[in-house]
């Protein structure tokens, strides 16, 4: 007999469920991520609304999600409940959400250790329903997988929604053991839910409110917003054009943003724009499959030397990446899609990318949004600060040629030594390190720039450097009011400069 007839000797190794089932248990979902996956297999069924329910009792809360989906029939729900029934390499529909065919049941199995699932196809009178039950695995001596039929005892109920409809599909977590632990209260579930909601809104809020709307996700029976990261609607947001960047697995649309300074925002933009986490946490890319989102904010290991950590200064620099399907494996999608690793061949050109959008972000952060005259025109702001680099490191010094220090300056006249003097000092005790601790600790810069006066108060102060420039120092009051709308801080408030009298009256 030829080598290559010979049948290789081999044993039948089955896992055992019990055990293989805890173990997948350790993935690391959180109860929203874990929805995600779930929400997925909605959209893919073509669902139009999918509505998330809460419900506290103890150590008997629950979950369920509802769609109204195409539904399964027997067979199909029954391949959507078997562990490792699709292959993660064969090829999937344009819209397919999934890869691995496992979200269901690991990200089930995270949560609870009873997954309820019941499924009804147009047409059909009654539902199709399995169950995987971990404590009837657990307790089974063949260590076999079976897949119970229909709900547990007294759970029956809990699927009546299902019945009101003409196809859908429900999921039911219960024994919430990885959610509802020991000292757990009612309030970290109402906590848990605006979290799950904020992460909802986010991973889907092309799907909810953008160019993909199709769905609508209720929780507890409210809409759940949609979360733009990049703030799109917003005049001050700066948005390159798209481009696309070719890959051997398919082309990825790459689009940078600057998200505006917060000066430019109000408080509830604020609020939302940060997100639970805050600016700095939800800096970096953005990376979308099928308009779903799969990172939320990460420099995904780039960067120059070494990898890019999430600092203060690029709080505001937020870019967009859409993959294709065919991406998942150059990209290391993994199973619970939230981490994606930039192929090599594209290493440099997002690189670059992200470069000029963190320095943009960081010079609007710098400078608060106002780089440039708010006219337009390309007409730099004269600064009342300068900074010299040297070998030594970087010094702030106080520009002599800023109008309000020259003014003083100027009619100083005996006293401009011990001016001097006092400029120095200020200039050599700038709190550098107390400004980046305050910064970075409170993850806002501090209030400057009149930012929390009154308009009469900047009025004042610049009713009197007008005066100086016009009366002390013969500028025509046009030119000194033109002057001062490149000023720091006068700058900000031209309406304020518009205000100042044409003539001034000689004193």
């Amino acid at each position: 007999m030829a080598s290559d007839e010979l049948t290789p000797m081999g044993r039948s190794a089955p896992p055992r469920a019990a055990l293989l089932v805890e173990a997948l248990r350790g993935l690391g979902y959180s109860t929203a991520t874990a929805l995600a996956d779930i929400v997925d297999n909605s959209i893919a069924a073509e669902a139009s609304r999918v509505d998330i329910s809460f419900v506290w009792n103890g150590e008997s809360s629950y979950i369920t999600l509802l769609d109204d989906g195409a539904g399964m029939s027997d067979a199909e729900l029954e391949r959507a409940m078997r562990l490792g029934e699709i292959d993660p390499l064969g090829p999937r529909s344009q819209g397919d959400l999934g890869r691995f065919g496992m979200g269901l049941k690991t990200a089930s199995f995270s949560q609870c250790r009873r997954l309820t699932v019941a499924s009804k196809k147009s047409g059909e009178q009654c539902e199709n329903c399995l169950r995987w039950d971990l404590d009837y695995l657990a307790a089974a001596k063949d260590h076999g997988w079976i897949l119970l039929e229909g709900a547990a005892p007294g759970s029956e109920g809990l699927l009546g929604a299902l019945r009101e409809k003409s196809r859908g599909t429900v999921v039911l977590w219960e024994v919430l053991d990885r959610v509802v632990t020991a000292g757990y209260r009612e309030q970290d579930f109402v906590d848990l839910i605006d979290r799950v909601e904020f992460h909802l809104g986010m991973v889907f809020h092309q799907f909810i409110a953008g160019s993909a709307r199709r769905v609508a996700i209720y929780l507890n029976g409210r809409p759940v917003p949609a979360w733009d990261p990049f703030m799109t609607s917003h005049t001050a947001t700066w948005s390159s054009p798209e481009e696309v960047v070719v890959a051997p697995s398919g082309p990825v649309v790459v689009q940078c943003h600057v998200l505006p300074h917060r000066d430019r925002l109000d408080e509830k933009q604020i609020a939302r724009a940060g997100g639970p986490d805050g600016w700095t946490s939800h800096q970096g890319f953005y990376v979308y499959r099928n308009k779903r989102l799969l990172v939320a904010g990460s420099w995904l290991g780039l960067g120059r030397g070494r990898p890019w950590t999430k600092e203060e200064a690029f709080r505001l620099a937020r870019i967009r990446l859409e993959l294709t399907n065919g991406a998942d494996a150059d990209w290391k999608i993994d199973i619970r899609k939230a981490v994606a690793r930039p192929p090599v061949a594209l290493r440099e050109r997002l690189t670059r990318l992200a470069e000029d959008t963190r320095e943009r972000a960081r010079r609007v952060f710098a400078h608060r949004g106002q780089v440039n005259r708010p006219g337009g025109g390309g007409v730099p702001v004269e600064e009342a600060w300068r900074a010299e680099h040297t070998k030594a490191g970087v010094r702030y010094r106080i520009d002599e040629g800023h109008a309000a220090v020259r003014a003083v300056l100027e009619q100083a006249g005996d006293l401009e030594a011990q001016i001097r003097m006092m400029l120095r000092v200020i200039e050599e005790t700038v709190p550098v390190q107390r400004i980046w601790l305050d910064t970075t600790e409170a993850t806002e810069t501090p209030r400057t720039g009149f930012a929390v006066d009154p308009p009469a108060d900047v009025l004042a102060v610049l009713n009197e450097l007008y005066r100086g420039m016009v009366l002390r120092r013969g500028m025509a009051p046009e030119v000194a009011k033109e002057r001062l709308r490149r000023t720091e801080p006068f700058h900000r408030f031209p309406d304020l400069i518009d205000q100042l009298p044409d003539e001034m009256p000689r004193e």
